[in-house]
């Protein structure tokens, strides 16, 4: 195995990594981080949920000022997407299209990625970009008070985030993706108390226009904004490289209240690992991770300046 080059290789330049790069870097730590530029927190046209931004921030703003913040301090941050994770006796080694590297810890940053219901590309982005398509009721649910919301998505999965939406309109409709919705009488009862509509599928590819969004499923629908409540895939394949534990169904990285994972010297913060998907939350989790990294490195060498 190459020797370890970096005392940690952060791999995701989301919130949560970016985060850890900071702490990292003011530790007097060598990093690098590894970024593929696909972080869903670049998707957010304007967020109002992140404390200290009463008039909001962009994803990208945010993310920027972040790697600034990092960089300024020497976190080396290179764009790429690490395709492979090995593990050794000293510590890890990565690659990636543009190069690799070696490195005595690891954290993944990894994050998960939406399902995306039928639509264009294109289409698709400028719908986010517009509020018309939105994924986090948690983020952005007060920005649809009282509005018309369509929720694309069909059993518990979307009946929960109907419910949740219920909380912000009382116009909502729970449109099944693929075939005809499948409710027993308890969930019928829960639905029809609630007032939530409910459209049977399959869903057409959606089209947007000026001021609004259609889904067409038994018939033409136009809503202010849909939430797709398809669920997501999580990046976990780096993990799975190295033998660390999953947890269950959901697929994320199982860590423990440090962030560590079950490899020695291989960490996970962020939507990666099972917890509550918000800026705030993956911002804490890299502090935590970056203090852990710190401090189990420092058991096997002082850490002097």
């Amino acid at each position: 195995m190459t020797e370890p080059l970096y005392d940690c290789l952060v791999i995701g330049g989301g919130p949560a990594g970016l985060t850890a790069a900071l702490y990292l870097a003011r530790f007097h730590l060598s990093l690098k981080v590894v970024d593929a530029g696909d972080s869903r927190a670049a998707m957010i046209p304007c967020t109002h949920n992140h404390a200290g931004f009463p008039d909001g921030i962009s994803g990208e703003e945010l993310l920027a000022r972040m790697r600034a913040q990092a960089e300024k301090y020497g976190a080396s941050i290179v764009r790429g997407r690490v395709t492979r994770l090995d593990r050794g006796e000293d510590g890890f080694s990565a690659e990636w299209g543009g190069g690799a590297a070696g490195a005595r810890t690891v954290l993944l940053a990894t994050g998960v990625k939406n399902r995306r219901p039928l639509i264009d590309e294109a289409v698709h982005d400028e719908a986010v970009a517009r509020g018309l398509i939105r994924y986090c009721p948690i983020c952005d649910g007060f920005e649809v008070t009282d509005k018309k919301v369509g929720v694309i998505g069909d059993g518990a999965r979307g009946l929960a985030e109907a419910v949740f939406l219920r909380g912000f309109s009382a116009d909502i409709s729970l449109i099944a993706p693929d075939a005809p919705h499948e409710f027993d009488d308890t969930d019928r009862a829960q639905i029809d108390r609630l007032g939530i509509t409910l459209i049977d599928g399959p869903c057409q590819p959606i089209e947007i226009d000026d001021n609004s969004i259609l889904v067409t499923a038994e018939g033409e629908h136009r809503f202010d904004s849909v939430y797709p409540a398809l669920g997501s895939d999580t990046r976990v394949e780096l993990a799975r490289q190295v033998g660390a534990k999953l947890a269950g169904e959901t697929s994320c990285i199982t860590v423990d209240s440090h962030q560590r994972t079950s490899i020695p010297g291989l960490y996970a913060a962020g939507d990666v690992v099972i917890g509550l998907d918000q800026i705030s939350h993956a911002m804490g989790e890299g502090g935590v991770a970056a203090t852990t990294i710190r401090n189990d490195l420092a058991k096997k060498r002082p850490l002097l300046r």
